[in-house]
């Protein structure tokens, strides 16, 4: 099952070189073709009852925004995933599990990405999801649970996690434990840097800068988060992703999200990262 997906997923990633007489393929013969690579034969939602609005969805989604920008395959997958989740668009969520394996996600990215939602979205709208996440895996054969990815313990869970914020934040959070007022510190010291970064940021399965990119793209999906969105911007540059990743992670949540949502969290990237002047 697994060989059959990353044959479709090496077939998506060069879907965009094909040339059709001599011409790139227009937008929505890509969009049937990506999309036929990972959803297969299921239709396309609402393309009984509304052909003109599924025409307009699929278009945008697979004739266009993913055959543009700096992200694979994979990381479009897991930006999609928990972009939905974070959203609670639950019925979208399991169609989304099978379009991500064969899009170059395993199941521990999968799995990964959904835990990297919890300390953002909080536990019930993380297990809703994760629900959802479990009978898609279960339909391809993935056999559950899944072994741990803990690299923690209780007695390290804070310490490793201090390392982590201070790899993405810099000595910040040394100013920040320092002038947190004593009432708030199992907030803002304790929880924080033990359970998101210690007991999630340290789990194996995904790297730090995917973990970063997916927290931004929570932050962006959830509203009202502009000033974790800035901070998770400069995170994102302080372990190595471009500002056109942070972009392109923008474009990919465009349709699921809406346009309002993306353009504040496109005025968050442009603020921490503004655009190089050239001559």
């Amino acid at each position: 099952v697994f060989a059959s997906m990353i044959m479709a997923a090496g077939s998506l990633a060069v879907a965009a070189e094909q040339q059709d007489g001599g011409a790139r393929m227009d937008r929505p013969t890509l969009a049937e073709q990506n999309r036929r690579m990972l959803f297969g034969s299921v239709p396309s939602p609402m393309a009984e009852s509304d052909p003109d609005l599924a025409a307009m969805r699929e278009r945008l989604i697979y004739g266009e925004i993913a055959e543009n920008g700096s992200l694979d395959g994979r990381r479009r997958a897991l930006i999609t995933l928990v972009v939905l989740a974070a959203s609670q668009m639950l019925d979208e969520v399991k169609p989304q599990v099978g379009a991500a394996l064969r899009a170059g996600a395993t199941p521990t990215d999968i799995k990964e990405a959904l835990y990297q939602c919890a300390p953002y979205i909080g536990f019930p709208k993380t297990e809703a999801a994760l629900r959802r996440v479990n009978e898609g895996l279960a339909e391809q054969g993935v056999q559950l649970p899944a072994e741990s990815r803990s690299t923690v313990s209780e007695g390290t869970r804070y310490a490793e996690g201090l390392k982590v914020q201070k790899v993405i934040f810099g000595e910040a959070i040394d100013r920040m434990h320092e002038s947190t007022p004593a009432n708030q510190k199992a907030i803002v010291q304790n929880y924080l840097t033990a359970f998101c970064f210690g007991d999630v940021y340290t789990r194996k399965g995904l790297d730090l800068p995917t973990r970063e990119l997916l927290t931004f793209s929570i932050l962006s999906a959830l509203g009202g988060c502009e000033s974790q969105v800035k901070a998770h911007v400069q995170g994102n540059a302080n372990v190595g992703n471009s500002k056109e990743n942070l972009i392109d992670a923008l474009a990919q949540s465009l349709p699921y999200i809406g346009f309002p949502r993306t353009l504040n969290a496109l005025a968050c990237v442009n603020a921490v990262l503004p655009e190089q002047k050239t001559d």
